[in-house]
């Protein structure tokens, strides 16, 4: 098997065809896709690629950035996105991974398998849609991947941060969304972060957060498009004039919805 291409000649081909369909759909829908440093993407080889999430199409436009440089990702997502009818059986055939809410460990020895083949493997390390928009605490499973790939490959398998912003635009929780055409959707890719000597996973995943912020300062700064009118505000981060919930309050409404549906805290 070559490393970094994948044994998956079916769900290759799967992915490749919903691909070209999700193209078509964002270029119907005038959605202007941006890239940023995705010569930091490694172009063959382990890897693991660790996003900030904030809406529901964040694998979509992340996976776009991957195949600008050749790589198929498989993305670890919640088990009920593959309940869903079509929906769940593209996503099988492309190889992507579900994730039991409470009882993920299959899904990570599966994400264990995928890296140590030398694929890229998806990874949104907050769990769930951050309501802030802001980066949420992380999981540590995104490390936690890294590190043990590390250890059975016997080389440094990269963990490389990933930030999207315009993409909660399209789509998001509690059905908020932007109707109108040429939304611009900015996906920058940070450099890989390559464990140190005798890091923890605690250590790189705080260090994961950091790059994840500075990504998203960034990305925000640099993003030409401002709110139609006041009630197109709701997309901002409330620090910068928008309606979004502040830091405390996305957390409080993160807490509420993980309630409604019986999950236990975080």
């Amino acid at each position: 098997m070559a490393r970094g291409t994948g044994g998956h000649h079916r769900t290759d081909r799967t992915y490749r065809v919903v691909n070209r369909l999700g193209a078509v759909v964002l270029r119907l829908w005038g959605v202007r896709l941006r890239g940023r440093g995705l010569e930091n993407l490694p172009a063959a080889g382990p890897v693991v690629l660790a996003s900030n999430h904030t809406g529901f199409l964040d694998f979509v436009l992340v996976g776009w950035a991957a195949r600008e440089r050749g790589r198929l990702v498989r993305f670890m997502s919640k088990a009920s996105v593959f309940e869903l009818p079509l929906v769940g059986r593209a996503m099988r055939a492309m190889g992507h991974v579900p994730v039991e809410r409470w009882a993920g460990a299959s899904a990570y020895r599966r994400a264990r398998r995928l890296v140590a083949d030398g694929e890229a493997v998806g990874v949104f390390p907050e769990a769930t849609i951050s309501r802030s928009f802001r980066v949420k605490a992380l999981k540590p499973g995104a490390a936690g991947l890294a590190l043990h790939g590390a250890r059975v490959t016997g080389a440094p398998v990269p963990l490389v941060p990933c930030v999207v912003w315009g993409g909660h635009r399209l789509l998001t929780v509690d059905g908020r969304r932007t109707l109108r055409r040429g939304v611009v959707v900015d996906v920058v890719v940070g450099e890989a972060l390559l464990p140190l000597e005798g890091e923890s996973v605690h250590d790189l995943t705080m260090r994961l957060r950091t790059a994840l912020e500075d990504l998203l300062d960034d990305a925000v700064a640099h993003y030409p498009q401002e709110p139609a009118s006041d009630a197109d505000r709701w997309w901002v981060h409330a620090d910068r004039g928008g309606t979004a919930p502040d830091v405390a309050t996305g957390a409080a409404l993160d807490a509420a919805a993980l309630q409604r549906i019986g999950a236990p805290p975080s």
